[in-house]
């Protein structure tokens, strides 16, 4: 059995990682991998620029989500909108 240590990776994996990166589910050991990786790959260092812009974003909006009565109450009242007209 051979005891060597992989330390390159494919881009597809390397952007798995980059997403798991993004929240927080990486391991330390997938980390030191992909960062080995951007050293080399303009691609996948661009995929990682704009996928740490998009994390930026989305955390930084103010969006607010309904709570799961209020999606309920409005499917009810499409429901029942959208029965009149058929």
């Amino acid at each position: 059995m051979s005891t060597k240590i992989k330390v390159t990776m494919p881009c597809d994996e390397a952007n798995h990682v980059c997403d798991k990166t993004q929240y927080k589910e990486a391991s330390l050991w997938d980390m030191i991998k992909l960062n080995i990786h951007l050293i080399y790959c303009r691609a996948c260092r661009k995929y990682t620029k704009n996928n740490t812009i998009l994390t930026k974003k989305i955390k930084d909006s103010k969006v607010e989500c309904l709570d799961k009565d209020c999606k309920e109450s409005m499917k009810k009242d499409f429901d029942k909108v959208l029965s009149e007209y058929q």
